[in-house]
Formats: structure tokens, C-alpha cells, sequence
């Protein structure tokens, strides 16, 4: 006997005929010996609706008004599952964050759980019960008050229950079935992966893979949860993120597991900055003191010798507030020019196999430079290559590089 814990999407249970073929889903590893503590999302949309109706109502919503209605989503839908359980004869325990409890920190719509106790849960497995838990919610330590847990909270709330239950293992069950090579929208031929290390499921996350939130792997490395990505609509074995350490060492090991773009950042440069200690830590002190994201960060010596370019990337929808703050900011350092460009894109390879392999970052490059695309930046980590390059070219650079170090293989 398996205890298991499996997340349900939005998707998933996105109407009653949804909810009912989950509850038959739960039956067959019911009828296969497993114990069973089932996490689920609202109901697809339904998030939506009720920042809407709040929205009619005010346009500076109060936080902690905001979690006690958005929980409400998860409520209607653990309700709805455990009817629909019973309706086939499976006796289940529907629960809300706060009744397990599931206790975090006060920051509202962003919280991070505390501790979370198991004995309600343990005692309902033992009576043979499935237990359903309300995900993206928990209830504030410090001052009892509902929380939520901020995007791709569900499977957040997952992990953490494996973790403290010591599942062996946690399925995240969702509307593709499982983690490809690349995105197959873009790549007909991109595979499905059998196994990825959560090293590299943390890197693909980050660089705009949109399979798993990023806290919800960060928490299963941390805490070494088995996590296993499968569809609500299909069968199959979907993909297993794990530690790996085999895959590291196998020669057969593919150097890159996966490629991974995002096409909504931005390139920020600044032309002549004066060589002298301090000017990266303001210039990266006025973008960060407006909570404005960066990620790609390159700085070389300008072209007259005696002052530095500095280049970096943030999120699209930032730039123009980033632009001006540094305009206003660094009026007194003598910076020669300000240029900024929001038509970029993000490709980047990922694989445990680069540790040990030399000569993909030529491949890489070469692959791109005989399609005649550009490399306006690059960036690396042990497992990771990232090139920016003009955004009209990144789904032929995303083709090229996928045919060119055979992941369809």
C-alpha cells in the first residue's frame, strides 16, 4: 500500500462531468490499495469571477478580504469531489486550509506555510477515508486570519502535505501529460520525458516552462518529494521529477534534457557608465527598491575604453517604469545614452549532462549562427545555457537547437 498525494487543477475540475471522472480517477487507485489525500484547485474560471465581483464592488481590495473570499473557490470544489465520491461509494473527508490547519506566515496572497499538522489526516486515512484538501489556502499563525499562497499555490499545498505526510509520492494531475523536451506547440516532435531531476525541472520553470510552479518544485527538491506530472484527460506514466543521481553519471545520459524560451522580457541598456565602484549597485538598487524583476545580467567595457556598458533584462510590462526611474535616478552619473528593447526573447538549453560534457555551448551557438540568428546576450550555470536573441526568431531557434542536439530522440 502507497500513500499518495494527488492535485487536481482547474482544469481538471473545471464543470460536475469533470469532477465526477476525477472522483472515478481517485476510485481506481482507491480500488488499487492506495491511501489517498487529494488536494484541488477552484474550478477553472472561478478565481476570476470572484476577483470580478470584488473589482465591482472597490478598486483597492484589502489583502486579507481578498484571501477570504478567493478560498472560497477550493471550498465549493472539495465539496462537490466529496459528494461525488460518495455518490460511488467512497467515503471521503472534504477539508479547508485552515481546518488541518495548514498555518503560514501574514503575508496575504503571497503567504509561505509554517508547519502544517497531520493528525486529523492520519486519523481519516486510517479509517479508510480519502481526505480532500482545499489548496492555495492556509490560516495565519500569528493572527488566525485565512491566507492564500499566491499562483500555482495548489501545487504548492500538495508538495508540502507529501512532505509532511512522507507521501511516497505526489501526482500533479493536469491538462498535459507530463514534461517535454520543449513546448509541442512549437515543436511537433518535442517528447515527453520518462525522468528529470528537479534541478532541471527548477531551471525549465524559471525559464518559462509553465508545467509546474516554481515554489511547488523548489519545495519538493528541498524536501525530496517524488513529484510526478500526469493528465486528468488521458492515461499514461506521465513524467517523474526526482533526485537522480544515475542520470548524471550515465553515458547515455542526453547532454540536454530540455529547452525552455520566454518572450516576455526586455532588454534594458545603458551606454557609458562611468568605471567606478558602486554605479551596478545603484543602478540595480533604484530597479529593485520598485520591486522590478531582473534576470539576465551583462556588463563589459565600452567601446571608448574608459567606461562600461551595462545591460540587463526585465519583465516586459516593466520597462518603460524601469526606463524612467533610471532616467530620474541616474541623472548625475553622466551616462551616455539609455536604450531599451521590448521585442526579445529568452531561449534557453537545460541538462545535468552539461556538467560533465564540453562543447555544447559551440554547438549551440553554431546551430544558431547557421539559421542567422543573433545572440544579443548570454548567460550560463552549471546546467543551464540562456541566449536572448530577437523575438521573430525564436521559434526557428527553438526548432533548430531541438533538431540540432536530437531531443525527439
Amino acid at each position: 500500500m502507497s500513500l499518495l498525494v494527488q492535485k487536481f487543477g482547474g482544469t481538471s475540475v473545471g464543470g460536475v462531468e469533470r469532477i465526477t471522472a476525477v472522483a472515478n480517477n481517485i476510485k481506481k487507485h482507491k480500488d488499487d490499495g492506495h491511501q489517498l489525500v487529494v488536494v484541488v484547485s477552484a474550478m477553472s474560471g472561478e478565481t476570476n469571477r470572484l476577483l470580478g465581483l470584488a473589482g465591482d464592488i472597490s478598486d483597492n481590495i484589502p489583502m486579507t478580504d481578498q484571501d477570504v473570499l478567493l478560498s472560497t473557490g477550493e471550498q465549493v470544489t472539495i465539496a462537490l469531489l466529496s459528494m461525488a465520491l460518495k455518490q460511488i461509494g467512497i467515503d471521503a473527508d472534504p477539508y479547508c486550509g485552515w481546518q488541518i490547519p495548514i498555518t503560514t506566515d501574514s503575508t496575504h496572497a503571497k503567504a509561505r506555510i509554517l508547519d502544517i499538522k497531520t493528525d486529523q489526516i492520519q486519523t481519516a486515512l486510517e479509517s479508510n477515508k480519502v481526505v480532500i484538501v482545499a489548496g492555495f489556502q492556509g490560516i495565519c499563525q500569528e493572527t488566525n486570519r485565512i491566507t492564500t499562497l499566491g499562483r500555482g499555490g495548489s501545487d504548492t499545498t500538495a508538495v508540502a502535505l507529501a512532505a509532511a505526510l512522507k507521501a511516497d509520492e505526489c501526482q500533479i494531475f493536469t491538462d498535459v501529460d507530463g514534461v517535454y523536451t520543449t513546448d509541442p506547440r512549437v515543436v511537433s516532435n518535442a517528447k515527453r520525458l520518462d525522468k528529470i531531476t528537479f534541478e532541471e525541472m527548477l531551471e525549465m520553470a524559471s525559464l518559462g516552462s509553465k508545467v509546474l510552479q516554481i515554489r511547488s518544485v523548489e519545495f519538493a527538491g528541498k524536501y525530496q518529494v517524488p513529484l510526478r506530472v500526469l493528465s486528468s484527460f488521458s492515461p499514461g506514466e506521465g513524467t517523474l521529477i526526482c533526485v537522480d543521481d544515475d542520470k548524471e553519471q550515465s553515458v547515455e545520459a542526453p547532454l540536454v534534457s530540455g529547452i525552455a524560451f520566454v518572450k516576455d522580457e526586455a532588454k534594458i541598456s545603458l551606454l557609458g557608465v562611468p568605471d567606478k565602484p558602486g554605479v551596478a549597485a545603484t543602478v540595480l538598487g533604484i530597479i529593485s527598491d520598485a520591486n522590478i524583476e531582473v534576470d539576465m545580467i551583462v556588463q563589459n567595457i565600452s567601446a571608448d575604453g574608459e567606461s562600461n556598458d551595462f545591460t540587463f533584462t526585465v519583465h516586459r510590462n516593466d520597462m518603460a517604469r524601469a526606463v524612467n526611474l533610471l532616467t530620474e535616478g541616474l541623472s548625475d552619473l553622466s551616462i551616455r545614452e539609455i536604450k531599451s528593447d521590448d521585442k526579445i526573447a529568452k531561449v534557453s538549453l537545460v541538462g545535468v549532462g552539461m556538467r560533465s560534457h564540453a562543447g555544447i555551448a559551440s554547438t549551440m551557438f553554431k546551430t544558431l549562427a547557421d539559421l542567422s540568428i543573433n545572440i544579443q546576450l548570454i548567460t550560463t550555470s552549471e546546467i543551464k545555457i540562456s541566449v536572448l536573441v530577437d523575438e521573430k526568431y525564436m521559434e526557428l531557434a527553438v526548432r533548430g537547437l531541438h533538431d540540432a542536439f536530437e531531443l525527439d530522440q
